[in-house]
């Protein structure tokens, strides 16, 4: 049975309604992609968050009261919470058995969910362990507090308290350092295999873009390869390379398609993914994959550019894809295409739809004279 689950945003009072709405949404479209369904959904106005859980004191009675008349199994925050703060809503939701998770914890459900490589499944754990961790600190704090310092056997539960929490930090961070020697390994094994490439004298593209963008689709579109495309948010995680012709230049290069983006992804997951998203860090040219059909485009867009920065890939050579444009009648195709090519004419803008397979020759040509 799916779990039912109540969505809190806390946003700035100048936040507009429509930006409101589009933050809640995706984070409902998260949520549909674990697997879960929404009940309520919970907007907060606030400048600064409540320093203790994040939401105001009020709305956390608030929402616990409905949570409980509603049988919820979940409240998520659409916001990334300091680990004193998750705590402290986990001990008031406790009692009713109603689990809290943030933004992160979301976004690793679903990354476990659709991981399949054992690189995926390591990457998907040492991300877990990085955010859990710091919990696990603040848990231990709280519990030398409850262990009191007076007589009658206080000092030997804090004694206790603080040796299970050391027994757990030292676990986590001898686990940790494991799977990034095993992830070093495989990168190692992954730099071979791009040293090989140049050395043959293969070209590389790197697919980045937000995420359900078409990506997985237009790699499939472009190379015939076989990968899983669902209309879902983060279905692929791992890196799929494919040999694309290009005819113009009568030569190969390598098309490689990689983890979506998101807006406010977290700096853990991005480092936590390094090995994967080397194929973006070393490519000779990236295809910046857009909907063209996002009423949210202009802040997709610049969500994905923001992780490029983080990567230190935002000055390579880029082109714009514009994708989905079977989805526009052909008025607002016409306009869009005016629109865009004047505004992103730095980036060679190009208009495409992977799923009908529409104007990718010219796509073919654009990439050639950008190589």
């Amino acid at each position: 049975m799916n779990p039912k689950v109540i969505l809190v945003d806390i946003i700035p009072p100048q936040t507009t309604p429509e930006e409101s709405m589009a933050r809640l949404n995706e984070l409902e479209n998260l949520l549909v992609t674990f697997g879960g369904f929404v009940i309520i959904r919970k907007i907060q106005k606030k400048q600064m968050p409540d320093y203790k859980t994040y939401i105001g004191k009020g709305k956390v009675d608030e929402i616990l009261e409905e949570a409980i008349e509603k049988k919820a199994d979940y409240i998520i925050v659409n916001n990334i919470l300091r680990p004193q703060q998750i705590y402290n809503l986990e001990r008031k939701f406790e009692k009713e058995k109603i689990e809290v998770w943030d933004k992160v914890d979301l976004i690793l459900k679903i990354f476990a969910k659709h991981a399949t490589t054992k690189e995926a499944k390591m990457q998907i754990e040492l991300a877990s362990l990085r955010h859990l961790g710091p919990r696990i600190s603040k848990m231990g704090l709280e519990l030398t507090r409850q262990g009191g310092g007076g007589a009658g056997g206080g000092g030997a539960r804090r004694g206790q308290g603080e040796t299970n929490i050391e027994i757990m930090k030292r676990h986590i961070a001898k686990r940790e350092q494991k799977i990034c020697s095993d992830l070093k390994k495989i990168e190692k094994n992954h730099e071979s295999q791009r040293n090989s490439r140049k050395n043959h004298g293969f070209k590389t593209v790197a697919i980045v873009g937000y995420t359900n963008a078409g990506k997985s689709c237009l790699l499939k579109a472009l190379t015939k390869k076989e990968v899983k495309v669902k209309n879902e948010l983060f279905a692929t995680l791992d890196s799929r390379i494919g040999k694309l012709y290009l005819p113009d230049t009568q030569n190969n290069c390598l098309l490689s398609d990689t983890i979506g983006f998101i807006r406010d992804l977290p700096t853990e997951l991005i480092h936590a993914f390094h090995s994967t998203l080397a194929e973006v860090i070393n490519a000779d040219l990236l295809l910046h994959i857009i909907d063209i059909n996002d009423f949210e485009m202009k802040q997709k867009i610049d969500a994905v550019n923001d992780v490029l920065k983080e990567l230190e890939c935002d000055k390579k050579k880029m082109i714009y894809v514009f994708n989905k444009t079977d989805l526009l009648d052909e008025e607002n195709l016409k306009k869009g295409i005016k629109n865009h090519k004047s505004q992103f004419k730095n980036h060679s803008p190009v208009f495409v739809s992977a799923l009908s397979k529409t104007n990718l020759e010219e796509l073919k040509r654009v990439i050639g004279g950008s190589l």
